[in-house]
């Protein structure tokens, strides 16, 4: 099976769904990027690590890598390999016999950061589920407000012209990659909500 290696891109929180937040993973050697739903806890736990954070006592996730240290096991790497009804599957992979540990992406991640293991998706998934933060065309790039009322707004200007009116679908999707390319990664996972909301319709 053909992977890619990710790397951590970004950390927002989610303002379309309460409590949660995004991770925004990036391959190493590209561009495409994958945003991730996760809860705050672990959130948190991402977020310490990353700016270097230390608690006074072992949180989780410190307290699963010094586990590991104890008994002379490692983290090989992280793999993200499936999503099932909108939920990715990842395995943390150790250097011991019982090597594949089933996990969520949230705290596989989390203790890979502290692990220095590589993170890895399986390359079909990736292309399924990834943005690209390209693909605009020259006349979206004049855009400069990306908030979701002009989209259904312009929409609706489009047909009252009696223009050939853009689907609110393809408008957001377009909005979708300037978001992206612009590393505006909140108003991305805000983008990406309300496109997944429409695919529902």
């Amino acid at each position: 099976m053909s992977r890619v290696q990710l790397e951590v891109a970004g950390l927002t929180q989610n303002a379309t769904s309460n409590g949660a937040y995004t991770i925004i993973l990036k391959e190493v050697d590209g561009n495409r990027r994958l945003p991730i739903t996760i809860g705050a806890p672990e959130a948190g736990a991402i977020y310490n690590e990353l700016e270097g954070i230390k608690s006074q006592r072992p949180m989780t996730h410190d307290l699963i890598k010094n586990m590991l240290e104890s008994i002379g096991a490692a983290v090989v790497e992280v793999f993200i390999h499936d999503m099932r009804d909108d939920t990715f599957l990842a395995t943390i992979i150790i250097d011991t016999a019982a090597n594949e540990i089933d996990s969520r992406p949230s705290d596989a991640i989390a203790i890979a950061l502290r692990c220095n293991a590589p993170i890895f998706i399986a390359e079909t998934l990736l292309e399924e589920v990834s943005f690209l933060p390209d693909g605009i065309e020259d006349e979206d790039d004049e855009i400069d407000d990306d908030d979701l009322k002009d989209i259904r707004d312009k929409a609706k200007k489009e047909e009252e012209e009696h223009t050939r009116p853009r689907s609110k679908m393809e408008l957001m999707e377009q909005y979708l990659s300037k978001a992206v390319r612009d590393e505006d990664y909140e108003r991305a996972a805000q983008l990406r909500d309300e496109i997944e909301k429409l695919k529902k319709l």
